[in-house]
């Protein structure tokens, strides 16, 4: 795209929250991935703070495993002037893509789409703001391989230019790293539908899909951070890198000092302990 190009009127949002986190464990417990704590607050207030920020006005957020709870929990961490609807996926125990088409009613335009189990710099979200494009399925990438952290458990994606030519957790043939946000036109439901199996799909497949007619596009974060929080040791290495970030003053979620950051949520993992006892 043209550094004169307008940026697109993105004022939508979805947020993928519906999973159980069976790999992220806090002292033995099991608690939804979206409130686990990260320096002490909720992960998804991260995201949530993060969109604000970037002037998204409205959130889908795609809830599923103890949806209610989740949806209770997450609602006083809302910042003013952000309208939150929570979606439920009955069938959140099947691939993201499944998630994906829950907001399918629900959007008519371009969105930005995340995941609530990653943290990233408001330099990410602006970059790719700027960069979209319309009509395509718009990812931010990360040429920075050897920075990345757990390599292994990261989806690969291989490109020509700006172009995405192949995605997917065993390339062996890769140049850059998908940070998990997006900006999405609406056909981006089309390619889920179109990849769906026994009624299964991954948003990596529609993005396959997309990238098989030319419309799905990478755009280089640059120097912007971001981190998946998928395991405990990914979670010690987010929390690390927003302590670092935060005392050189860089701009991102880490900034929010406690004055600014809301209410606070109340300790998930003691009431999910007391549920199960």
């Amino acid at each position: 795209m043209k550094s004169s190009d307008p940026r697109l009127p993105i004022r939508d949002a979805v947020i993928l929250m519906a999973g159980i986190g069976s790999r992220l464990r806090v002292n033995g417990a099991t608690l939804a991935k979206p409130l686990v704590p990260v320096l002490d607050r909720p992960l998804i207030s991260h995201t949530l703070e993060a969109l604000a920020r970037a002037g998204i006005e409205n959130v889908y957020a795609i809830v599923g495993f103890e949806s209610d709870f989740v949806t209770t929990q997450t609602q006083p961490l809302i910042p003013p002037g952000l309208n939150v609807e929570f979606l439920r996926n009955v069938e959140w125990q099947k691939q993201n893509g499944v998630s994906v088409l829950t907001a399918a009613q629900r959007v008519i335009a371009p969105f930005l789409l995340t995941m609530s189990d990653h943290l990233f710099d408001d330099s990410l979200i602006n970059t790719l703001l700027d960069q979209a494009v319309a009509g395509e399925i718009n990812l931010a990438i990360d040429r920075k391989i050897d920075s990345v952290f757990d390599l292994d458990d990261a989806t690969k994606v291989q490109t020509n230019g700006d172009r995405i030519v192949a995605i997917g957790k065993s390339l062996t043939t890769y140049d850059a790293i998908d940070t998990g946000m997006f900006v999405c036109a609406t056909n981006i439901f089309d390619y889920l539908e179109r990849a769906r199996a026994d009624g299964d799909c991954s948003l990596t497949e529609g993005v396959r899909l997309a990238a098989g007619e030319g419309k799905a596009r990478a755009i280089d974060i640059q120097q912007a951070w971001w981190q998946d929080v998928d395991t405990p040791a990914m979670l010690a290495q987010a929390e690390e890198r927003l302590r670092t970030r935060s005392g050189r003053g860089d701009s991102g979620q880490s900034q929010a000092s406690a004055g600014d950051r809301g209410p606070q949520m109340q300790n998930p993992l003691r009431q999910t302990e007391q549920r199960e006892n």
